[in-house]
């Protein structure tokens, strides 16, 4: 039996993995792909008793500052209508728009609605465990 120096070179070792490796690891397609499903059925059902609202009647403590918000924005894009290269436009037009972004995602309220103990209990347990079979399928399954 002689000794095949192929066996030793990574790179021949990567070409001949097969398409159930997973991670650049050996085997472990199955668990990834079962531990992906019960991750998105916990995740789902999760998502599912959770109510975001907003009130947007304040932003940053202060009432109606929301459209003190668009000034930067507007002056943003008449700079930029005039010249399309102008620095403090895309200053003003980018930085007003995260500004808004930030304030709207500031304000939003975040529920979790009434359910039972049971399928709060199923729900986690779906997550955990999926979570828990992607990890396993990423480790080396080699003998």
């Amino acid at each position: 039996m002689g000794h095949d120096p192929g066996d030793d070179d990574p790179l021949e070792r990567r070409r001949r993995r097969d398409y159930r490796d997973v991670g650049g690891t050996s085997g472990g397609l199955g668990e990834f792909l079962g531990g992906v499903a019960l991750l998105a059925g916990g995740g789902y059902l999760l998502t599912t008793q959770i109510v975001v609202a907003s009130s947007l009647r304040s932003l940053f403590g202060y009432d109606h500052a929301f459209g003190l918000l668009l000034i930067p924005i507007f002056a943003g894009v008449v700079l930029l209508f005039a010249n399309g290269r102008s620095v403090m436009g895309w200053i003003l037009s980018v930085g007003g728009v995260a500004a808004v972004l930030a304030g709207v995602l500031a304000d939003l309220q975040v529920y979790f609605k009434p359910t039972s103990l049971f399928a709060t209990l199923a729900m986690l347990v779906l997550l955990a465990s999926g979570l828990g079979l992607v990890l396993r399928a990423l480790r080396s399954h080699d003998a």
